[in-house]
């Protein structure tokens, strides 16, 4: 029975993450006396005990929990910011690469992705990775996303009987094009510039549709809409929690369509001379808890997608 700690606990991401966590027959979570949630010695004492320490923290405070720790057997998954693109962490992405994910297996560091920058290295990294799309493409990304996104304040605000009638509208944010996931988006990917990105938060819990427009005649490869849909579906032919598909019949795509699930789909809409790939999956999930379980599996020698299902019905 493997040990893991969530520093951070009390927040969004260490609530779902300690759920999800509760079902899995492989670990013990340990616990941390809530009047010493914010104690260093306290927390140092439970990160060097874990075979798995999880930060759910804010940035600063997790660069500060990965100092320490002094336990070199200690894998550490940070959900933050901090070091999505710091050398020596693996990014928490296996699906990528063979590579990404003999880094997970074997690093003692995994930087969790970030929700908006999981859709949208979803889509871009095939298509770099396959010759598909230059590095100099003029990528540009508008991202849907749940209010859970903006943690227990944003939650409230959202869930307050007299909010203002601004939280009745979609809202978009990150207006000086600044946005924290923009570097990870890039570096990940390998493109020359960052994307052109338009975060909007609306009025649901959890759900996120991640769009990347395409103009094919500016791709390096001349690729119709079937035969994009195929070869991104060959990419991710071995992805247990990655699907690949056309349009939905319906003719609508909700952002929500894979809430409390850690499954993330990829829609290749549109037609020969314009279009649009989405990815759609929980902000929260793939988003967030459930690729911190998925890498904890990974790195520990458990089947990937062990008790995430069950983690799924608990959410």
């Amino acid at each position: 029975m493997y040990k893991v700690f969530i520093d951070g606990a009390e927040g969004t991401t260490g609530l779902q993450l300690g759920t999800r966590l509760s079902v899995h027959k492989g670990v013990e979570v340990m616990s941390i006396a809530p009047e010493l949630r914010k104690d260093p010695a306290e927390r140092e004492k439970l990160i060097n005990e874990s075979d798995v320490a999880f930060l759910c923290l804010p940035d600063s405070a997790a660069k500060e929990a990965v100092g320490l720790c002094h336990n070199p057997k200690t894998v550490i998954i940070d959900a933050s910011t901090a070091h999505r693109t710091a050398e020596g962490w693996a990014y928490g992405f296996p699906e990528l690469s063979e590579r990404c994910r003999k880094a997970i297996a074997s690093g003692k560091r995994i930087a969790n992705p970030g929700c908006h920058a999981t859709g949208f290295i979803s889509i871009v990294y095939p298509l770099v990775a396959l010759g598909i799309a230059d590095k100099s493409y003029p990528f540009s990304c508008h991202s849907v996303t749940g209010y859970s996104g903006g943690g227990k304040k944003m939650i409230a605000q959202y869930e307050s009987p007299d909010r203002p009638d601004e939280l009745d509208s979609p809202r978009q944010y990150g207006l000086s094009l600044s946005h924290k996931h923009l570097p990870e988006m890039r570096a990940v990917t390998g493109i020359d510039r960052p994307p052109i990105f338009n975060p909007i938060v609306a009025d649901f819990y959890s759900g996120m549709a991640v769009s990347v427009p395409i103009y094919p005649d500016l791709l390096r490869k001349k690729i119709s809409l079937s035969a994009l849909t195929d070869a991104l579906g060959e990419f991710y032919r071995d992805s247990a929690l990655i699907n690949v598909s056309g349009a939905p019949e319906s003719g609508f795509l909700p952002a929500n369509l894979n809430k409390k699930t850690c499954k993330l789909d990829i829609f290749v809409m549109g037609g020969d001379e314009t279009m649009t790939l989405c990815a759609v999956f929980d902000n929260l999930g793939k988003g967030a808890s459930g690729a911190a379980v998925q890498n904890m599996n990974i790195s520990l020698g458990f089947p990937e997608t062990a008790y995430l299902e069950e983690g799924d019905r608990l959410l």
